[in-house]
C-alpha cells in the first residue's frame, strides 16, 4: 500500500507533467501569463501618465522623486515657472508622446481629452532654441501619428470636434523647421529657435543622426498636407549625408553642417548614428523609394563588415574600417529589432541574447559596457528608462512567436518595477550598480518602453493594420498613396520588393526574412541564386589572406570567417 505522503508526491508529479505536456494546458498557461503582462505594463504606463498630468502637465516631463517638472526639449531646461518667457506654458510634450500609446491601450476617451486641449492651447510662437532632432520625433512626429490615429476609419474622434488640428499645428512646427536647412551643404543645424530661426553664431556641428533621420516624420507631413518642401529638405540633407561616406561605406558620427566635413571618423551602430540606419530601411517600407533601399543594403553590409564580431558589435573608423571602441551602448539595442525587419533573424536573436545577459546582470542596461574588459564604463552607469532592449523583443517575438520572449519581457516589467517605480512616476538610474535614482522620466518611456512592452503581450492594435514605428514608436501607416512602387507584401516580418513588369525582379535574402542562404527554395523563382542578408564576401576571390580583416561572413551559419596559419580565409575557429 502507498503511504499518504507518496500517493500525495505522485499525484503532485502527475499534475506537473499534465501541465507541461498537454498543450491545451500549456496554451493556457500562456494566454494566462499575457493577459496577466499586458495588464502589468498599462498600470506602468498609467503610473507614469497620470502623474505626468499631476505634477508636471502642461510642461515637457516629470521629475518623479520631487513631484514637479522640467522643460527639457529646449535650452530652457530647468528654470522655475516664474523665469520662463512670458507665454510659455511647456509643450506638453510627455502627452504629445502618449497620444498614440492612449490608443493603443484603448483609451479613446483621454485620447480625444488630450487632443483637444492641444488643438486650444498648444502653440510654437515661443522665443525657444530648441534641437531639431529632438523635435522632430518627439513633437513633429508624435502630431503627425496622432492626426493619423484621429482620422481613420475607426472614427476615435467625433467629426465636428476635430477639423485636423493637429495637422495645422505639425504644419507650423515644419514651417519652423525650414531655415535650419539654409546651409552651404543642405544639412540642417541641429539647433534652432521656433520664433527667429537660426541664431547668430549657433553651432555648425550636428551628427549622423541628427541630420539623417528626418526623412519619416517631414516626408509623412508632405504626404498629408501636400506641401513638398518638408520632405525635399529632409531628402537632400539625407542624400548629401550618404554623398560623404567613406569608399567602405561608412558614416562618422559627427559632421560641420556649412563645410560638409567629418569631425569624429569614428562610429558604430548607437548613440549618433542609430537612427540613420533605421530610417533608411523605414523610409523604404514608407514610401517606397527604391533609392532609400540600395543605401540601406550598402550600409547594412558595411556594418555586418566592419562592425560586426560575433554577436557584438564594436565602433570603428571610417576611413579604415579599424575597430576603435570596443564597447556596448544601450542604444544599440534598437539594432536586433530592425534586423529582424530585414529579415536577418539569427543575427538578432543573437545580439539580443547579449543585450539581455547584461540586463539581467545589472538588473538594468547600462548606458555603456566596455566589451574588451567585460565592466561597467566608469563615468556612464546610468539607465534613463530606455526602450531599446523592449523594442527588439517585441519585434523579435512578431518574428518567431517564441514564447521565450515572453520571459524576456516579464523579467523586464519587474525589473523597472522593482527598481525604478515610485510614488511619483518611475525613476531613472544613476548607478546601475548601487540603484541610486535620478529626478527624471523621460518622455519616451510612455511613447516608447511601455508601448513596446504592452505591445508584446497584446498586438490587437496592429491586426489587420500596417504600420511603421518611428524612432520614438509613433506609428505611422503604410499606405498605397504614399508609394512610389507599393512592394508586393510587406507586414512586420518581411518586406519584398518587386520592380516593374519590364525590369528584372530583386530578390535578397533580406527581403525574404531567410538566413542562411543553404535554407532558400528559389525554384520558384527560376533556380536564381539569392544572397544570403548576412554574407560578406571574401577580399579575393581564391579566399587566401594575410589577416582576420580579409575575411569574410559565412553565408551559411552567419559567422565570421578567419585567416589561417596556411593564409586561407574559413571558419577554423568554429571547427
Amino acid at each position: 500500500m502507498l503511504s499518504r505522503r507518496s500517493f500525495a508526491w505522485i499525484l503532485l508529479l502527475f499534475i506537473i507533467f499534465f501541465t507541461l505536456f498537454n498543450p491545451s494546458s500549456s496554451s493556457s498557461y500562456l494566454t494566462s501569463k499575457r493577459m496577466r503582462m499586458r495588464e502589468k505594463a498599462r498600470r506602468m504606463f498609467y503610473h507614469a501618465y497620470d502623474n505626468y498630468m499631476t505634477y508636471a502637465f502642461p510642461n515637457d516631463e516629470l521629475k518623479p522623486l520631487t513631484k514637479t517638472f522640467t522643460n527639457s526639449l529646449s535650452e530652457l531646461g530647468n528654470l522655475k515657472l516664474e523665469h520662463l518667457p512670458q507665454n510659455y506654458t511647456g509643450s506638453a510634450l510627455t502627452l504629445i508622446e502618449s497620444l498614440s500609446s492612449l490608443v493603443i491601450l484603448g483609451n479613446n476617451t483621454e485620447f480625444q481629452k488630450a487632443v483637444l486641449w492641444l488643438s486650444e492651447n498648444l502653440h510654437f510662437d515661443v522665443d525657444a532654441r530648441i534641437n531639431l532632432f529632438e523635435c522632430n520625433i518627439r513633437v513633429l512626429g508624435g502630431l503627425v501619428s496622432a492626426h493619423v490615429l484621429a482620422t481613420d476609419s475607426t472614427n476615435r474622434l467625433a467629426r465636428q470636434s476635430y477639423k485636423n488640428q493637429l495637422l495645422v499645428l505639425a504644419e507650423d512646427l515644419g514651417n519652423r523647421f525650414l531655415p535650419a536647412f539654409n546651409t552651404p551643404t543642405g544639412l540642417p543645424y541641429a539647433w534652432i529657435n521656433l520664433k527667429h530661426g537660426v541664431m547668430e553664431d549657433e553651432t555648425t556641428e550636428t551628427s549622423t543622426s541628427g541630420c539623417g533621420s528626418l526623412i519619416l516624420e517631414m516626408g509623412a507631413l508632405s504626404r498629408l498636407t501636400g506641401d513638398p518642401r518638408f520632405e525635399h529638405a529632409a531628402l537632400r540633407a539625407l542624400r548629401k549625408l550618404w554623398s560623404m561616406r567613406s569608399s567602405l561605406n561608412l558614416l562618422g558620427t559627427t559632421l560641420d553642417v556649412e563645410t560638409g566635413e567629418w569631425i569624429e571618423f569614428s562610429s558604430g551602430i548607437g548613440a549618433g548614428v542609430d537612427s540613420f540606419y533605421e530610417y533608411l530601411l523605414k523610409a523604404h517600407v514608407l514610401f517606397g523609394k527604391e533609392e532609400f533601399w540600395r543605401m540601406f543594403h550598402a550600409a547594412y553590409l558595411a556594418v555586418q563588415k566592419y562592425f560586426r564580431h560575433g554577436p557584438w558589435y564594436h565602433e570603428a573608423d571610417m576611413r579604415t574600417g579599424r575597430a576603435t571602441y570596443w564597447q556596448l551602448t544601450s542604444l544599440q539595442a534598437f539594432w536586433p529589432g530592425l534586423q529582424v525587419l530585414v529579415g536577418d533573424i539569427p543575427a538578432a536573436n543573437s545580439s539580443h541574447r547579449e543585450f539581455f545577459y547584461v540586463w539581467e546582470k545589472y538588473g538594468v542596461l547600462p548606458e555603456r559596457y566596455l566589451l574588451d574588459r567585460q565592466m561597467l564604463h566608469p563615468t556612464e552607469k546610468y539607465y534613463p528608462l530606455r526602450p531599446e532592449l523592449a523594442e527588439s523583443t517585441f519585434y523579435l517575438y512578431q518574428a518567431t512567436k517564441d514564447p521565450w520572449y515572453f520571459e524576456v519581457g516579464e523579467s523586464i516589467i519587474k525589473s523597472l518595477i522593482s527598481h525604478t517605480k515610485v510614488e511619483g512616476g518611475f525613476a531613472s538610474v544613476r548607478d546601475v550598480t548601487t540603484m541610486q535614482l535620478e529626478d527624471h522620466q523621460h518622455s519616451f518611456f510612455l511613447s516608447e518602453t511601455c508601448k513596446y512592452l504592452y505591445l508584446l503581450f497584446d498586438d490587437s492594435f496592429l491586426v489587420d493594420q500596417n504600420y511603421i514605428f518611428t524612432t520614438e514608436g509613433h506609428p505611422l501607416p503604410v499606405l498605397s498613396s504614399w508609394h512610389e512602387r507599393l512592394p508586393e507584401v510587406y507586414g512586420l516580418t518581411n518586406g519584398t520588393s518587386i520592380k516593374g513588369e519590364n525590369s528584372s525582379r530583386r530578390l535578397s535574402a533580406m527581403s525574404l526574412q531567410v538566413c542562411p542562404a543553404t535554407s532558400l527554395n528559389t525554384a520558384g523563382d527560376g533556380g536564381q541564386q539569392i544572397e544570403s542578408a548576412c554574407h560578406i564576401l571574401d577580399a579575393r576571390a581564391d579566399h587566401k589572406c594575410f589577416s582576420d580583416e580579409e575575411c569574410g561572413v559565412d553565408s551559411t551559419t552567419c559567422r565570421r570567417r578567419s585567416c589561417s596559419s596556411s593564409g586561407y580565409c574559413g571558419q577554423w575557429l568554429h571547427l
